[in-house]
């Protein structure tokens, strides 16, 4: 098996079965690669529903999980405990991929390079694309280059196919709610050096929701406190192997923890006044 597309999904609503059908669509070769969907935290009606598709849609090969445990990172560490794919493709169960999404990233594959795709964004209901806030970035580093040069791609494990050896046993922590992603991509970017851009015909389009968050101050003080375990758990991970991570990777990361730290007070204090 080439690829093994990790897709955790909870509660879905009709844009899981958009997201899977852009997937059975692939040009790659569907012997070749695996749809592994996590279904986490919940059951019925959504399990028969899944399955239901499955059936209608047996040219792919599905591996279907469910747990009763909650958590997007629980999901994915099951699913990856199960994938069998040389190389691992996440994807969220609210976005959706190009019909060569899978086929000109698998191209430029190896196990030291990571191939990043072209990423448009839509707002939930309409259909108009736009450029992702890390599209820039793709211009910037057409071709190969460090994977620093392409930081943004690295804040979450989705727009590109990473090596399973590359990963190995590491997995998501479960302890955070938020900011997982981007810890997860940090643990395990001592093993590549490179990424490598596709053509634009390669594209993940991510679903943008406007969701309204809660500004209470409980609420505020506990995601600062969350951030603040996230970048000691990440501070531990750098100061054990120093030389096996970059340094400049690491302050991005914390820059972006301390960007939101100041944001999620800043809207409860304009909040407050």
């Amino acid at each position: 098996m080439k690829i093994s597309v990790i897709i955790p999904t909870y509660k879905p609503k009709d844009y899981l079965w958009e997201c899977l059908d852009s997937l059975v669509s692939q040009t790659f070769p569907h012997e070749d690669f695996e749809l592994v969907v996590v279904l986490n935290g919940c059951k019925e009606p959504f399990y028969t529903a899944i399955q239901d598709y499955i059936q209608i849609h047996g040219s792919v090969h599905w591996r279907f999980i469910q747990t009763d445990q909650g958590g997007v990172s629980n999901a994915r560490n099951l699913a990856l405990d199960a994938a069998q794919g040389e190389y691992i493709a996440f994807i969220d169960d609210d976005d959706y991929v190009s019909p060569r999404y899978l086929e000109l990233l698998y191209e430029k594959a190896s196990r030291d390079v990571i191939p990043l795709c072209y990423p448009l964004s839509f707002i939930d209901g309409s259909q108009h694309f736009e450029p992702y806030y890390i599209t820039a970035q793709y211009q910037e580093c057409s071709g190969k280059c460090r994977f620093v040069k392409a930081r943004r791609f690295f804040a979450g494990p989705v727009y590109k196919l990473i090596s399973k050896d590359v990963i190995g046993q590491r997995r998501f922590d479960r302890r955070f709610k938020n900011g997982e992603d981007s810890l997860f991509m940090f643990l395990i970017s001592d093993g590549f050096k490179y990424v490598d851009f596709t053509s634009k015909e390669a594209v993940y389009y991510r679903r943008i929701r406007h969701n309204s968050a809660s500004t209470s101050q409980r609420i505020c003080f506990r995601s600062i406190w969350n951030e603040m375990k996230r970048d000691w758990v990440l501070t531990k991970i750098f100061f054990r192997h120093p030389f096996s991570y970059k340094f400049s990777f690491y302050l991005v990361n914390l820059r972006g923890s301390i960007h939101v730290m100041l944001e999620l007070m800043g809207k409860w204090i304009r909040r407050k006044s």
